[in-house]
């Protein structure tokens, strides 16, 4: 997959030093990355997961 019309943003939840960077602009996939590396790796979810995901995150903890 050919990500070089990604937007990146940086995550709301991430701290000064960890960054998560998140691409959804693109057409059925969302992209995830270090923001300290981003020629490295990239993980690639379907948008539907990456939505499950970030609710999941947003519940509060028992």
């Amino acid at each position: 997959m050919h990500l070089s019309g990604a937007v990146w943003r940086t995550s709301t939840r991430s701290g000064n030093s960890e960054c998560v960077e998140v691409a959804d602009n693109l057409p059925g996939v969302v992209g995830v990355r270090d923001s300290k590396d981003p020629s490295g790796t990239v993980l690639l979810f379907a948008p539907a997961a990456w939505r499950a995901f970030v609710v999941a995150t947003r519940r509060p903890t028992v």
